[in-house]
């Protein structure tokens, strides 16, 4: 493998956590996790997002229960998708490993979040280097990310668009 075409599998990996996430990251500088706040279990990350889309600036993904299953998309253009599983861990950490596929090629990425509550407010922050902010609050607050958090597979669709422009002709 060429070293051009390793820096564009990385990017493809890369862009897609870039892009994708962290939409309200910017709103708030907490490098720690809020004071007296506690992870969240698993059972209350499952129910965040389990048969759920997260759809984002420019993309979404999916949360699947069967098979724990994880499709997404982003881009506009031909894009990119990946395809993987999701998982969650104690404390608090929602993760997705996936191969992400665009025309440069395909590359492996694991993108996790961790998830803390305080009071009415649950927080999260993108591991390793991102900073904590409200995701979801009770009552909902209009710049809660978790609004983008929607009941049902609003990827598949895009997703199957999406792997039909980058698959080889046959």
């Amino acid at each position: 493998m060429t070293i051009l075409r390793t820096l564009s599998l990385l990017c493809i990996a890369g862009a897609v956590g870039t892009c994708a996430f962290g939409a309200n990251a910017a709103q708030s500088k907490m490098t720690k996790p809020p004071a007296m706040s506690v992870p969240l279990t698993s059972e209350e990350l499952f129910k965040l997002y389990n048969n759920r889309s997260w759809i984002w600036k420019d993309g979404a993904g999916y949360f699947a229960v069967k098979q724990r299953v994880f499709k997404a998309w982003t881009g506009e253009g031909t894009g990119s998708y990946g395809l993987g599983h999701w998982f969650v861990t104690d404390p608090g950490k929602l993760c997705f490993k996936a191969v992400w596929y665009a025309k440069a090629g395909n590359a492996p990425a694991l993108t996790c979040f961790s998830h803390r509550k305080k009071g009415n407010v649950i927080f999260q922050k993108r591991e390793p280097d991102g900073e904590w902010y409200p995701f979801k609050t009770t009552p909902v607050n209009v710049n809660d990310e978790y609004r983008k958090v929607q009941p049902g597979d609003y990827v598949t669709a895009r997703y199957n668009r999406t792997r039909a422009k980058l698959s080889p002709s046959l």
